[in-house]
């Protein structure tokens, strides 16, 4: 089971998923979990299946003291990189706390400081700390429902399958079809094995 970081702070766990994908937004969770909280299935959301993230997100949503989305968009990601873009969602998540954390807890080794609230970046805190691993679950459940609605406005991409991730499948509909607005074009869309026409 996971542990809680401290049972003496108001402690904000932050993650978000997306990072790789070639297409859709980056999205962040920011979660506060009350004192003494448990949850024998809650873990890193990558181990996880659908039906336990989908599960576990109905449960940190009724449970969690208070927790919040935050969005970059894949024109944001295009303009500031993604590394930033990451960590403006995880701002905007923040921002919308209910509850002003005392102490934030980000998944990963960098963090662009976020104004009058400290914070602890620590290397795969989504598999150590459960409050990261609530933010990982939101991040995540609520990223892949952005590219299943994208899904139905763009079906040749089948991002309802492979969330935007460079999957061959993905890889191929972008050579055969070009791209589209969701689509992050500082990135390497094709490999060697593709050639884009533009």
């Amino acid at each position: 089971m996971l542990k809680s970081f401290s049972e003496n702070k108001i402690i904000a766990g932050c993650d978000e998923a997306g990072r790789g994908c070639l297409a859709g937004p980056v999205v962040a969770a920011a979660v506060i979990l009350p004192k003494g909280f448990k949850n024998k299935i809650l873990n890193d959301s990558k181990v996880l299946s659908e039906k336990s993230r989908n599960l576990l997100r109905k449960t940190i949503e009724k449970q969690a003291i208070s927790w919040a989305i935050g969005i970059a968009s894949a024109d944001e990601i295009d303009k500031i990189n993604i590394l930033n873009a990451s960590f403006l969602a995880m701002h905007r998540a923040i921002q919308k706390l209910e509850i002003e954390a005392e102490l934030l807890i980000i998944d990963g080794n960098r963090f662009n400081p976020y104004p009058n609230i400290p914070h602890k970046c620590i290397i795969k805190g989504d598999g150590k700390f459960m409050s990261i691993a609530a933010a990982s679950v939101l991040a995540k459940t609520y990223r892949d429902q952005i590219m299943i609605d994208l899904d139905l406005n763009s079906p040749d991409y089948y991002w309802k399958n492979n969330k935007g991730y460079p999957t061959k499948q993905h890889r191929k509909a972008i050579q055969e079809i070009g791209i589209n607005k969701q689509h992050r074009k500082t990135f390497q869309l094709l490999t060697n094995q593709f050639t884009l026409s533009l």
